[in-house]
């Protein structure tokens, strides 16, 4: 039987590796039970079955890098979970985004005028930086949840998802000024008989749409940052 201060121990060494709250608390679980059992199944103290659980798991806490989506070193098993949580993300993302392009296609034939697709490139775009500020400003009880966790002195972040959730502010930024200018490339090449340069046509074409799957991936952050907070909602006591 493992005690609360052999607990402490566990959790303690993996702080020590960076894990976000979330996945040490799944880790912390397995490595309990392994300690456990290693002290049944050996015969050993909680010292020795623990340094055993230790060299186990030791390949899994060796340090990496993963530039894409960290810019330090960070360990494997982070790695591994990230690659294939993050990789399924981006994959709905994407289609999300192909839609939105269609969707934003149709508005072309849909304009009788520039003026008319102005109009409502704007109004759709807009729907991109507005919407998940009103699931912000909607969830206040989320709002402490953004930064480092208050458990261990902010040295962890809540879930492996929080940390993309400040990308939001750099693409809304830029979808802004994209709303707030005219282009007139996308709607003369498809609608008129005018000649469009193709280099301003393609950063027309794919800039909003890089911007709407970038949005749309943090939209889908937020959502599992609140799905695995509510999962850990006695240990953070969050409120219903």
């Amino acid at each position: 039987m493992i005690s609360k201060e052999q607990e402490h121990q566990i959790t303690d060494y993996l702080i020590l590796h960076r894990l976000p709250v979330d996945i040490l608390l799944e880790v912390k679980d397995h490595m309990t039970e392994q300690v456990s059992d290693i002290q049944m199944q050996e015969n050993l103290d909680f010292d020795k079955a623990f340094l055993k659980t230790q060299k186990l798991w030791a390949d899994e806490f060796k340090m990496t890098t993963y530039p894409v989506f960290y810019s330090g070193q960070i360990p494997v098993i982070i790695k591994k979970i990230v690659k294939e949580k993050y990789s399924s993300i981006i994959k709905k993302s994407l289609w999300f985004g192909i839609l939105s392009f269609a969707i934003n296609f149709m508005l072309i034939y849909l304009s009788e005028n520039q003026e008319v697709y102005n109009d409502l490139f704007r109004f759709y775009n807009s729907m991109f930086v507005l919407i998940p500020f009103l699931f912000w400003i909607f969830s206040p009880e989320m709002r402490k949840y953004v930064r480092r966790d208050f458990k261990y002195q902010g040295k962890l972040f809540y879930t492996l998802y929080q940390q993309n959730l400040g990308l939001y502010i750099i693409c809304a930024n830029v979808m802004f000024q994209i709303i707030l200018r005219e282009d007139r490339y996308v709607f003369n090449f498809f609608r008129t008989e005018d000649s469009v340069a193709l280099l301003p046509l393609m950063i027309a074409l794919l800039v909003p749409f890089i911007l709407q799957v970038m949005i749309i991936f943090v939209l889908i952050n937020f959502f599992e940052h609140r799905k695995s907070l509510y999962k850990m909602q006695d240990f953070l006591s969050i409120p219903e």
